[in-house]
């Protein structure tokens, strides 16, 4: 696996920062270079991965294991004896592995290194909880615990936004025994207390990976603590319970979240019980939910009525599908990517080709522009009944356009070519994934394996499989299979 090693000394314009503007403004400069980029790495983070693939693990952080070791100082402690400016300290490596979004990861990172080099560098804890909230989002627990070591490591006093961008790091990773134990080290810190934030953000990772048994744990300790849940406790246990099917439950919490006084349901409460009952193709009670969010005074936004799109499409109710695409219409709703995507996904599973293609071109012709995801749902449509001249045609606009591609896309692609046939091209395009720095995956394997097969070149077929299986990840040693 590539690792980008960031604290190291590479030329970059800003290594030599000219001081004309001032040391204060160049910092400043730097600093929202790094806060906008956490931004766009926070929106994008996440995408691709599924729900529940990391389960709930024992294994010890490796700031955990330090800690126990005594190499890692208690926060207190360590403030205590002041800030550590040693050089081995200063440039300190914090390695990231790379992942779809990994380029965007070293490039606000490397901006941080850069930045901790400049001799009139002050660090900031907001700096910190941002990064260590985006290494969350992309499930990199382990840079987390790191980054919060060279942290502690500058004399920073750890913040309650910092250790609670630290329990999400953990929770969103199923670290779930970490984030807890870091939820306890807050309570010895000064000021430090864990807030009703911090508990939502728990709460929140408890119920992502079904572990509803310590979401009452937590409840009951907030209780005692005096601190009250809001709307954002609320809506994380109602949309937990909602993703796991657990209907009474969804409507027992919206009753003691009513019955609170203090936060009232909101548009993110409507949402939760549109996808819950939604997903499970239980459209009357979505629609009599949705109804009931109504005279409450909650309005839908383009999440809502994306939700219902789905929702109808699913349950093959195109009638009711396109009368939310008028009523978005006629309320000045603009359909965003999520909107096509869907629609695109519906009629392509069903066969309705010409519609299909119908939004895709409306898509285009009111400048939304195509993703990834929307070029697989057309190429899964095409290679159903047959049309290949069209995947070619797909591929066309792709490589002609600067769409990023994904693992999932070239699955697709992959599938298809291999499902015609053509095994020079399905080989062609899984070499292309290692230039994209796309890593395949199992899927991609059982795709290859099974085109082979079909092929009757059972050979290459069980070469391919005994190579993934002594290789793994490693792209290099497949070549020579493909050739």
């Amino acid at each position: 696996m590539v690792f980008f090693h960031l604290f190291h000394d590479t030329f970059h314009p800003f290594n030599e920062i000219p001081q004309r503007h001032g040391s204060k403004g160049t910092a400043s400069f730097l600093g929202g270079i790094i806060e906008a980029e956490v931004e766009t790495s926070v929106r994008w983070a996440g995408k691709g991965h599924e729900e529940g693939l990391v389960s709930h693990s024992p294994n010890r952080s490796r700031y955990q294991r330090r800690r126990e070791q005594g190499q890692v100082l208690h926060p207190q402690t360590a403030m205590a004896q002041g800030p550590s400016r040693s050089p081995r300290r200063r440039h300190q490596t914090l390695s990231l592995a790379t992942r779809p979004q990994g380029h965007m990861i070293g490039s606000h990172l490397q901006i941080f290194a850069l930045l901790r080099k400049q001799y009139w560098y002050e660090p900031r804890c907001q700096t910190y909880a941002r990064l260590l909230m985006m290494l969350g989002k992309c499930r990199q627990p382990e840079e987390a615990s790191l980054l919060f070591e060279i942290m502690l490591s500058e004399g920073l006093k750890p913040t309650v936004d910092v250790y609670t961008a630290l329990v999400s790091a953990y929770g969103q990773s199923g670290l779930l025994d970490q984030a807890f134990s870091t939820v306890e080290d807050m309570k010895s810190v000064v000021d430090c207390e864990p807030d009703t934030y911090t508990y939502s953000i728990l709460i929140s990772c408890c119920a992502k990976f079904h572990h509803f048994d310590l979401i009452e744990h937590v409840l009951a300790e907030m209780s005692y603590l005096g601190i009250q849940c809001n709307s954002t406790t609320y809506n994380s246990i109602i949309d937990g319970y909602g993703k796991a099917g657990m209907f009474e439950r969804i409507d027992n919490t919206l009753n003691d979240m009513i019955e609170n006084g203090n936060c009232h349901p909101d548009v993110f409460t409507l949402n939760s019980f549109v996808g819950a009952y939604g997903n499970v193709g239980q459209i009357d009670k979505m629609e009599k939910w949705y109804n009931e969010f109504q005279l409450m005074g909650i309005k839908p936004d383009i999440t809502t009525f994306n939700m219902m799109i789905k929702s109808y499409g699913k349950a093959g109710m195109y009638k009711k599908m396109k009368s939310v695409l008028d009523f978005m219409e006629r309320r000045f709703f603009t359909p965003t990517i999520v909107t096509y995507n869907t629609v695109i996904e519906v009629f392509g599973k069903a066969g309705e080709i010409d519609k299909m293609d119908q939004h895709f071109l409306k898509m285009k012709h009111l400048g939304v522009k195509p993703n990834s995801i929307t070029y697989c749902s057309l190429v899964s449509a095409y290679s159903k009944v047959g049309h290949i001249d069209k995947v070619d045609s797909i591929m066309r606009h792709v490589e002609n356009s600067d769409v990023v591609l994904d693992t999932p896309f070239f699955n697709c692609i992959i599938s298809a070519y291999g499902q015609a046939g053509d095994l020079k091209k399905m080989s062609e395009l899984f070499l292309d994934m290692r230039e994209r720095k796309c890593e395949p995956d199992s899927i991609t394997f059982a795709c290859m394996i099974q085109a082979y097969n079909t092929q009757g070149m059972t050979e290459a077929a069980q070469k391919l499989e005994n190579t993934m299986i002594s290789a793994k990840n490693s792209l290099g040693m497949l070549q020579f299979v493909l050739l």
